[in-house]
């Protein structure tokens, strides 16, 4: 039971719920950007919670089915196709082997996640399939002519269609400040609250990059590196804020200034460039 894949696209990855809990190896936790997508698609398909889907970031994405398979897409909505007919998004489709499916650009949120009844079962490492970007541990990125295995399908569930979770006009992210907000003026803190950020063209998996004001700094002595976590705002030397994605360093030497809650930084994976980002204080947990 497989796909082919005639085009891979722009990227398309291999992603599970990753490597939690590897941190003290030198690894970090890696997985689907938006978990909330993936879990849609493993609901629709029957699969077990955290089942490897394909992470499609700009579309292009053409896979042949070389035997009967159901699929379902979620994440960020665009144009899919099975054999020239546009499919329905967040919802559970059947496709005939010999039929092509094509996966366009979102035109809503950033990154597609299509998955397959049964699960693809790439080789894993530590225990995940997922691609991490930074490391390199995982699959390989996803290329022409790679065959796609897919397990054995459970029964589908009858669901209705999932609603699509990309949220239009500016994102707001609850954050926690902290640990090192005290290595800024108070006047910075207060920017980092107030202000408008624009997300980067250089954002990817590994951190997503904002434009605004600079961020400054009360103390200007180096900081050892530190354990960072997903969704840590770390501020480069430019002063300018980079919130780390799944893929992020497990330590780091720039100051967190925040964290985005966990739930949140999944809101990010559907926030492309130029996309408005406003953070809004919350208590720690």
């Amino acid at each position: 039971m497989t796909f082919l894949v005639e085009q891979p696209g722009l990227l398309t990855l291999l992603q599970d719920l990753g490597r939690p809990g590897l941190g003290h190896l030198g690894v970090s936790p890696s997985g689907a950007f938006d978990r909330r997508a993936l879990r849609q698609v493993d609901a629709l398909l029957g699969n077990p919670d955290g089942s490897a889907v394909l992470e499609v970031l700009g579309g292009g994405l053409v896979l042949v089915a070389e035997a009967p398979h159901t699929i379902a897409v979620t994440g960020g909505a665009g144009p899919v196709t099975v054999d020239g007919t546009p499919i329905t998004y967040g919802r559970a489709v059947p496709v005939r082997a010999g039929q092509v499916v094509r996966v366009g650009a979102a035109t809503t949120g950033l990154r597609t996640y299509v998955g397959a009844a049964g699960g693809f079962v790439p080789p894993t490492e530590l225990g995940s399939a997922s691609t991490d970007t930074l490391s390199g541990i995982g699959p390989a990125a996803v290329a022409t002519g790679d065959r796609l295995e897919v397990g054995r399908a459970f029964r589908l569930l009858e669901l209705e269609d999932v609603p699509d979770l990309a949220i239009a006009g500016e994102l707001t992210l609850d954050v926690v400040l902290g640990p090192r907000d005290d290595w800024f003026t108070p006047e910075a803190v207060r920017l980092l609250l107030d202000s408008p950020w624009q997300v980067g063209p250089a954002s990817d998996r590994i951190g997503v990059r904002l434009a605004g004001p600079a961020l400054a700094r009360s103390r200007h002595d180096e900081l050892p590196s530190e354990p960072c976590v997903r969704g840590s705002i770390q501020v480069a030397h430019d002063g300018r804020p980079i919130v780390l994605g799944p893929d992020h360093p497990v330590t780091g030497g720039y100051p967190v200034i925040a964290v985005v809650v966990d739930a949140h930084t999944d809101r990010l994976a559907q926030a492309g460039p130029g996309r408005v980002v406003r953070f809004r204080r919350t208590p720690p947990p």
